[in-house]
């Protein structure tokens, strides 16, 4: 059983508890589910976009503790001040240390940028819970949905006015999401069955995505020359987590990165 396979199996169960105590009327009728998303679309296609995508995350499988002592407000705030396209927030807690709570508190300050609810989705009813938590973005990860999954939960985030980021690794992954055309597909760059990271892996899949989709790349992009490299390959989102959290100020780090970017 890979970390994907514990992580998805976990998550399921989870799930089912929750889905017993919460019923959807109350996740309607939260604050949030009536405000309007901001596009992630837009914020990335902007003339003046950085195209960072910058992460709040605390822990991983594969690294463990990466930052326990930076505060989501001082995060979101340093973030903001840097100018990044968007915000991701982890909202797993056993394997990420997140939390709903720490989206919902990025929301408070956070009113101007995306914020992407980094989770692993297993069902419907965590797109509609993004919604009331003051998401604007959803992921869906092609690597354990099925076609039909991606496909329904897609349809319902759109429904709900949600934008959804399809994260592929490889070429059976990508041929899962059906119709590219103006999606946003995200390309992983570590292998969430053994959790190596691959940089080869955007620039071989990016050929297979067309123009009109939008292309990120994620995970092991530690360098600005990265980003300006993968712009030339068209990439306009890069999502980055580790390399800001691992710093003591996560949000200078991200502006002094920003700022070397060509």
């Amino acid at each position: 059983m890979t970390i994907l396979d514990k992580i998805v199996a976990f998550k399921k169960q989870e799930i089912a508890k929750i889905k017993a105590e919460v019923p959807i009327k109350r996740l309607v009728e939260s604050p949030n589910f009536k405000r309007t998303p901001i596009s992630l679309k837009e914020s990335l296609t902007d003339k003046y976009s950085t195209g960072i995508i910058a992460e709040f995350k605390r822990q991983s499988p594969s690294k463990g503790i990466i930052n326990d002592k930076a505060s989501i407000s001082d995060v979101t705030t340093g973030y903001l001040e840097a100018n990044v396209a968007a915000q991701s927030i982890l909202t797993d807690i056993s394997f990420f240390g997140g939390s709903m709570a720490d989206l919902m508190e990025a929301r408070t300050i956070n009113s101007t940028k995306p914020i992407l609810r980094k989770d692993f989705i297993v069902d419907g009813f965590q797109i509609v819970e993004a919604k009331a938590i003051g998401a604007d973005v959803v992921l869906l990860i092609a690597a354990y949905l099925t076609k039909e999954q991606l496909k329904n939960y897609g349809q319902l985030a759109k429904d709900l006015g949600l934008e959804v980021l399809y994260e592929v690794h490889t070429q059976e992954d990508l041929d899962k999401v059906s119709d590219l055309d103006n999606k946003i597909i995200g390309i992983n760059n570590r292998d969430l069955k053994t959790f190596k990271v691959d940089l080869e892996y955007s620039i071989e899949l990016a050929s297979q995505i067309p123009d009109t989709a939008i292309k990120v790349s994620e995970s092991g992009i530690s360098n600005p020359r990265i980003v300006t490299g993968l712009k030339e390959y068209g990439f306009q989102g890069f999502l980055i987590g580790e390399t800001f959290m691992s710093q003591e100020n996560p949000g200078l780090a991200c502006q002094e990165f920003i700022s070397q970017i060509r």
